[in-house]
């Protein structure tokens, strides 16, 4: 992924964003945001040495192609980080008992289905806010502003889900790799995705903190796999010798330990899956 391309990115997840004002935990949750599009920006730069489609190649697209055979073996799919069941309405139901069904299960949206379970659409809080906002106003605004919130008033019309929802939903499928459906959330900007058989038929959901949480590590596993898979097996090292802490990402290694080792311990480390950066405090031996 060129430079363009990151500052692209990083302009619409900019304008995607929420404004929120800090709390204490906005430090992690930016940290945690920038780790999930570094992997994901990891994944479009190996799949575009090997000739596949980079972001950006196709922007008419809605998302990326499905893969759900040929694999690389090991790699998180859709079916492993999905929920089920998912939450899901009828067509017919009508508004108020919709706005009610996502309070009730604190979601933003949920899947609209037909009566063989087949996902036609998805309302959300902005279809059911459009009806709220029209039904809340004291008056109608004249004919500038009916055409200026034309798409507005249409959809304020809708009495049922049927009539309130966005279609065609944006879906996954349980076999597609994680990645591809990290993409289609983040392009579609989704917070939470039906998941669908080759039948169109709703068989779980999955949200983008499941899609986080599955590409990217938390700080215990990272320091698990230096230990064991690094100091033991590659460089033979006692443990105990060496003392490594991981904090967001961030590897520091402290303790003695010979300094023709050290660059090649440094580099072992920094190729590690979810190090962001590392820290070298050790001393020669």
């Amino acid at each position: 992924m060129s430079d363009f391309d990151h500052q692209a990115a990083g302009k619409e997840a900019r304008r995607a964003a929420p404004r929120r004002s800090w709390t204490p935990e906005e430090d992690h949750r930016q940290d945690a945001l920038q780790r999930y599009l570094g992997a994901l920006a990891s994944v479009a730069a190996a799949e575009t040495r090997e000739g596949s489609p980079a972001a950006g190649e196709t922007d008419t697209a809605p998302t990326r192609p499905r893969q759900d055979r040929g694999q690389a073996p090991g790699a998180p799919l859709v079916r492993d980080v999905m929920r089920v069941p998912a939450v899901s309405v009828p067509g017919d139901m009508p508004f108020l008992d919709v706005a009610r069904t996502l309070s009730r299960e604190h979601l933003s949206a949920v899947p609209v289905v037909d009566a063989e379970d087949h996902v036609v659409g998805v309302v959300s809080e902005s279809d059911l806010l459009a009806k709220a906002a029209v039904m809340a106003a004291p008056h109608r605004p004249g004919p500038i502003g009916r055409l200026r919130e034309h798409h507005l008033y249409e959809k304020s019309r809708g009495e049922t889900a049927a009539t309130l929802m966005t279609y065609p939903a944006v879906t996954v499928h349980p076999g597609e790799l994680v990645t591809d459906a990290a993409w289609t959330a983040a392009r579609s900007r989704l917070k939470r995705l039906p998941v669908t058989d080759h039948h169109g038929r709703l068989v779980g959901a999955v949200s983008r903190i499941d899609l986080l949480r599955s590409l990217i590590r938390d700080d215990a596993e990272i320091r698990e796999d230096i230990e064991s898979r690094i100091l033991r097996r590659e460089f033979l090292l006692d443990v105990g010798s060496i003392e490594v802490t991981v904090d967001n990402g961030v590897v520091t290694v402290a303790g003695r330990l010979d300094k023709t080792l050290v660059p090649k311990l440094l580099e072992a480390i920094r190729e590690t899956d979810d190090v962001v950066k590392v820290v070298d405090d050790l001393s020669p031996s």
